[in-house]
């Protein structure tokens, strides 16, 4: 499947994302080096990480998906075929969106990623304790010093987003070109009430996260038994998630899984990747064989008919 635009920054990924939250965690550095080097022969070439990933592990202080990425692009000579998506504000670390945070996350961030130049630098959260003129202005700063390409939002609701794109304008300021919300089959008013129009209005790129619904959407949780699989996590997803729209959600994607002779997973990929306005799904893998299943889904073609019972059943 051809490569996508990043909104109109001139970066051309493929339509599937690799998240890097496992690095680090429930991927040590050699399954990291594998995973990413598999990422590049697959041609996903967009790789999304935050400076706070994995700092809820255990022995972590955060910036271990980072640095480990980093000894990759170093040992590999592969940086030039892949983009980098990192992120700032949520590590207690290097909290916030100030100019001096900003910068200060930034050289962090390059400095274990071992490259010199962030390709798309994003904002992990919203900082109304800072005027949205600074906060772009810091972002401008970092372009000007060539180490920064490009920037994004994400968690951002959509009267902060479009007052964001308003005052880039009004300063001539560069302008968020991402954004990365939760979105998926079982997640989708969120993202679809007030959000979808505004991107798709301003040409804004769109990596969503959790973009299986924590799993949900691989079809691992069918029954409350099921909750075994994933310690707390599963329970929480089987909570969330396992009810009557759920349940029709899943017997829709069973339907076009059987259809398509594919795995569930590649279907509600294939739902994401052709939806208007989406550029890239992030998803996370911590085995090879994983991440090829899902890589599948780029090639994945949904009819009509497809598409639109999977709409009916996740309605509401």
């Amino acid at each position: 499947m051809s490569e996508r635009e990043l909104g109109r920054s001139g970066l051309r990924v493929s339509p599937l994302a690799f998240g890097g939250n496992v690095f680090g965690w429930s991927a040590d550095e050699a399954t990291t080096h594998a995973l990413l080097d598999e990422c590049v022969a697959l041609g996903l070439n967009l790789v999304d990480t935050a400076d706070v990933y994995s700092a809820w592990v255990d022995g972590n202080q955060g910036g271990e998906s980072e640095t480990l990425i980093g000894r990759w692009l170093q040992k590999s000579g592969k940086r030039e075929r892949v983009v980098i998506a990192t992120k700032v504000a949520k590590w207690p670390q290097r909290r916030g969106l100030s100019p001096a945070n900003i910068q200060a996350a930034c050289e962090d961030s390059l400095r274990r990623l071992r490259t010199d130049v962030i390709d798309l630098y994003q904002a992990h959260e919203d900082d109304p304790s800072v005027p949205l003129e600074d906060t772009l202005g810091a972002f401008s700063r970092l372009i000007e010093q060539g180490k920064v390409r490009a920037i994004g939002a994400s968690n951002y609701i959509a009267p902060r987003l479009a007052e964001a794109l308003d005052v880039a304008k009004r300063h001539h300021l560069p302008r968020y070109e991402t954004l990365q919300p939760e979105y998926n089959l079982v997640d989708r008013a969120g993202y679809e009430a007030a959000l979808e129009p505004l991107v798709r209005e301003h040409g804004l790129g769109v990596i969503g996260y959790y973009s299986l619904a924590s799993g949900f959407l691989s079809g691992k949780y069918r029954t409350e038994a099921d909750a075994a699989k994933s310690s707390a996590r599963g329970a929480q997803v089987v909570k969330q998630y396992l009810n009557a729209r759920g349940k029709r959600v899943l017997a829709a994607l069973d339907d076009a899984a059987c259809r398509h002779a594919a795995t569930v997973a590649q279907i509600a990929l294939a739902w994401l990747i052709a939806r208007p306005g989406v550029t890239a799904p992030i998803v996370s893998a911590t085995s090879i064989t994983q991440l090829r299943e899902l890589a599948a889904a780029r090639t994945l073609l949904l009819t009509k008919s497809d598409i639109a019972a999977l709409d009916g059943a996740s309605a509401g």
